[in-house]
């Protein structure tokens, strides 16, 4: 396209300008994906971890599957919202514990849930870490683990209604302790 001035402007494609960065494969996501486990990649943590999107029905079949490749050792699960009418997120980042291990193999598995219906299978059964952790995000967001030997609310009071880190949350005026002493 030329200007006034003659001058040739090369404006990117639509196809360029759209396209998402490419993200490699590292050694989980191409183990995985031999062994035909479908999941999608996500660029690399802030510290270069591997991030590995599972769809929510999934997600039992491939925390079993990093289980018996060596991810022995749930290091965190927690959950945060994308934002008003986005997805909420359930988040684990599994590390492989073995002996004489300076530096251990870490990955993190993301699973996106829909706000309005936002139902995963726990990992409770696979590492037990997740117990309280699974309740933190149920209590904090509403995201329902199914399987959780004790899914009940752990921070807020068990009337509590809604789920205050949602960002779509509105805070009560008021809320009266009952039965405090």
């Amino acid at each position: 396209m030329a200007t006034d001035d003659s001058k040739e402007v090369s404006l990117p494609s639509e196809a360029q300008s759209s396209a998402a960065p490419l993200v490699e494969a590292g050694v989980i996501s191409t183990w995985l994906t031999s062994n035909g486990f479908a999941h999608e990649l996500a660029p690399p943590d802030h510290r270069g971890v591997e991030v590995i999107k599972v769809e929510p029905q999934f997600l039992l079949p491939m925390a079993t599957a990093l289980f018996a490749y060596g991810f022995n050792y749930l290091q965190c699960q927690g959950a945060y919202d994308e934002g008003p009418g986005l997805s909420l997120v359930s988040f684990y980042h599994l590390i492989k514990v073995s002996d004489h291990a300076d530096r251990p193999e870490e990955v993190r598995v993301k699973v996106f849930l829909p706000r309005s219906e936002p139902r995963v299978a726990s990992v409770y059964w696979i590492w037990k870490s997740a117990d309280w952790q699974e309740r933190e995000s149920y209590d904090m967001y509403g995201i329902i683990y199914e399987g959780h030997p004790n899914l009940k609310r752990l921070l807020m009071p068990e009337d509590w209604i809604g789920w205050p880190l949602r960002k779509d949350y509105i805070s009560p005026d008021f809320y009266e302790l009952q039965d405090a002493y």
